[in-house]
């Protein structure tokens, strides 16, 4: 099998000799070995960051947005051959591998505005002949580590915006789907982007280690899992680091009496089922304000789970594809038999799905639950998979009170034609993110994402202006030029304007 290796300072490194397979999700067959750091590999590559960066930092703004277009360009270019290895290795469709890589370009054409977004400001006169002004530096090394769901997406959260505000980056990619994101790192090289700028290490916990107990690493960002979320996010500040750690979520989305069902069983079935349910803004539970809307949406959606295609992730024209893992199939399959010994209604059963031809594929069919109380684990629990739940309330304000009791914070939405019901949701729920009539409330490339409570760890969301913020120090200056003739007494009071 051929090996993954990492890039460092420009050049595919191998490093020490340990690896681990990648495979593929719609087969179960391990396709590729892949090379994992040790701590003396990340030195290596925080060691080029570092030399990198005196040189980068002073490149104009405009120079690093140049980088970026001619990066964009390639990624449009090599669209094709991104979207095979993501769901080669990820296992979600061509056509969801494909929106995933479009959201990222996004991503991308917002640091080409570099010249606009690290413009500071500048007050004349603010005193006798004194100007002020304030402009926006790089931190230095900082780094990334990012989540096996969206391989291209997430990490083009993340450095793009890192570098053109002047920083050098080190990424720490999932090890389960890693090619995508080598091969879209190799295009910024071929952009233009100096060696050294951009590098990417895999591997697991030491590689995780070795750059939160790093010096060198001046900031890091984490997209996963809320207990690893934490630990990095308590490591890192400890250690004097920035630190924005995204964690878990159980997204809600609350179906109103007069909801239009027909449009919000079509969002459900995409936002539940979509990319086997491996998304960190899936809504996973469909808490319904009362038995009528409940029923209806039983009826209506049940017959479309059952309906769904569901196949290899390389193949065309599929809903959906399986598990990234088989320790994630028997993970899923472990909620659905917790919740019908819990005592939720089961009423479409995904477990024990076989695709002709890939029987050895990590395949879980779509799943529904009906009359889930909130002391299940499958409520609770963030399931990542393709269980969708039906909590039964009264009120919209009982609704709103079990999103708000739950842990997690990420995103949610409501579905509703009463636009003071809309209203009241979106001043009172304790979510980051919030759709209505809208269920995956992910905010554009000029906006931040993030979420609320034990879901981020940390001030600032990612990307758009937060992120230019997470990525940069502000810097004031004060600066006065006396007359040469002038003497001037020396003064003891605190200086003002009054």
């Amino acid at each position: 099998m051929p090996t993954i290796t990492h890039l460092i300072n420009g050049e595919r490194i191998a490093g020490t000799g340990r690896t681990t397979e990648v495979f593929n999700p719609s087969t179960g067959a391990a396709i590729r070995q892949l090379a994992l750091a040790d701590r003396a590999t990340v030195q290596q590559a925080i060691d080029a960051a570092k030399a990198a960066f005196p040189a980068w930092r002073k490149t104009p703004a405009a120079k690093r947005a140049q980088v970026m277009f001619r990066f964009k360009f390639l990624l449009e270019q090599n669209e094709a051959k991104i979207v095979q290895l993501i769901s080669e290795e990820h296992g979600k469709t061509l056509e969801d591998a494909a929106g995933e890589l479009k959201r990222g370009i996004e991503n991308v054409e917002y640091a080409c505005a570099a010249p606009e977004i690290l413009k500071g400001e500048y007050s004349r006169n603010v005193g006798p002949d004194i100007d002020a002004w304030s402009d926006f530096q790089p931190i230095g090394v900082v780094a990334g580590i990012t989540p096996f769901n969206f391989p291209a997406m997430v990490p083009l959260w993340m450095y793009p915006l890192a570098i053109v505000c002047g920083n050098c980056f080190i990424l720490k990619p999932s090890e389960r789907d890693p090619s995508s994101t080598l091969l879209i790192a190799e295009l910024l090289q071929e952009a233009g982007l100096p060696k050294g700028v951009l590098n990417v290490v895999h591997g697991d916990k030491e590689a995780v280690d070795a750059l939160i107990e790093a010096p060198e690493v001046k900031a890091l960002s984490f997209v996963g899992s809320t207990p690893i979320a934490e630990y990095i996010y308590s490591e890192g500040t400890k250690r004097g680091k920035r630190v924005q750690a995204l964690g878990g979520a159980k997204n809600h989305a609350v179906l109103m009496p007069d909801a239009d069902l027909d449009n919000a069983v079509s969002a459900l079935m995409g936002a539940a089922y979509g990319s086997c349910g491996e998304r960190c803004m899936a809504i996973s539970v469909a808490v319904c304000v009362g038995d009528q809307i409940a029923d209806a949406l039983v009826q209506k959606i049940a017959p479309q789970i059952h309906e769904l295609k569901i196949g290899a992730g390389t193949s065309c024209g599929l809903d959906m594809g399986p598990l990234v893992t088989g320790a994630a199939k028997e993970r899923v399959t472990g909620y659905i038999d917790a919740g019908v010994a819990a005592g939720a209604e089961l009423v479409v059963d995904g477990r024990g799905l076989s695709v002709s031809g890939n029987e050895n594929g990590f395949f879980i069919g779509g799943t529904l639950f009906d009359k889930v109380s909130p002391e299940m684990s499958i409520y609770t629990d963030e399931i990542f998979g393709p269980v969708l739940c039906i909590v039964r309330v009264g009120s919209l304000e009982e609704a709103m009170q079990l999103i708000n009791d739950h842990e997690y914070g990420n995103g949610t939405c409501i579905f509703t034609r009463d636009g003071e019901s809309a209203r009241l949701f979106c001043d009172e729920i304790e979510v980051g993110m919030v759709g209505v009539n809208v269920p995956l409330p992910v905010p554009v490339a000029y906006h931040s994402f993030g979420g609320w409570k034990r879901s981020l760890f940390g001030d600032l969301h990612a990307y758009g202006p937060d992120g230019v913020r997470f990525y940069t120090r502000r810097k004031a200056i004060t600066q006065r030029w006396p007359q040469r003739a002038s003497h001037e007494a020396a003064q003891f009071a605190f200086p003002s304007n009054g």
